[in-house]
């Protein structure tokens, strides 16, 4: 998963849910360099009691924002989810530099 153009990052979960797997597993697929350019990574542990629901959000750099429920995804299928903008940001990228 590209993760380059992650620009905020919000992971909510509940550590014992069924979601805590995935989430714990994207949260895991950011490098920790990537912290020290800008990216701002925030988790949440949600308790038993809380009305919240499991959340992924990304906000990429040209500001879109993509939000998923981990409960009801695999991690590959939320690394797709992010995969299919990244690789377009990417690819306006590359035709920038050109």
């Amino acid at each position: 998963m590209i993760t380059k153009y992650f620009n905020k990052v919000l992971v909510r979960f509940n550590p014992f849910g069924k979601e805590a797997k995935t989430s714990r597993l994207f949260l895991a697929s950011i490098p920790p360099s990537q912290r020290l350019t800008g990216t701002k990574i925030q988790s949440e542990i949600l308790n038993e009691g809380t009305d919240k629901e499991p959340l992924i959000r990304v906000i990429f750099k040209d500001k879109k924002e993509i939000e998923v429920n981990p409960s009801n995804l695999s991690f590959q299928e939320l690394a797709n989810a992010f995969e299919s903008h990244s690789n377009k940001l990417r690819l306006r990228e590359l035709i920038e530099r050109q």
